[in-house]
């Protein structure tokens, strides 16, 4: 039916967005990695990322103001939320939510995450 297509075609504008933000905005794209294990690891933390800022904008609050607006979008983009993300790292308080390591990084989140995709 004229439904299902419009329905099939609106989940897979969803799915090319995410592989654009995944190759544009993210950097998968622009990998220098010269062997497979390489390239593996690298889209791996680069799908983590994606993941990651998603699970944040979930959880805000009120949804971002949008940098560039767009005529019947209510939405926000990603760019939007990666904007915020760097907006929070650079306040004094990120400290609190991602403490700088005194001595050893081998617990800090950084050395958790890319264990995670080693």
């Amino acid at each position: 039916s004229v439904a299902q297509i419009i329905e099939y075609y609106g989940a897979r504008w969803k799915i090319e967005s995410g592989f654009k933000e995944l190759k544009q905005d993210i950097g998968s794209q622009k990998s220098q990695c010269r062997n497979a294990q390489a390239v593996t690891n690298h889209l791996n933390f680069c799908m983590m990322a994606t993941t990651l800022t998603w699970m944040y904008a979930d959880r805000l609050k009120t949804n971002p103001e949008r940098r560039h607006k767009v005529k019947g979008r209510t939405g926000f983009a990603f760019s939007d939320v990666r904007r915020i993300i760097a907006e929070a790292a650079l306040d004094p308080d990120f400290e609190r939510v991602c403490p700088k390591y005194s001595s050893s990084p081998v617990n800090s989140v950084v050395a958790v995450l890319l264990r995670m995709v080693a």
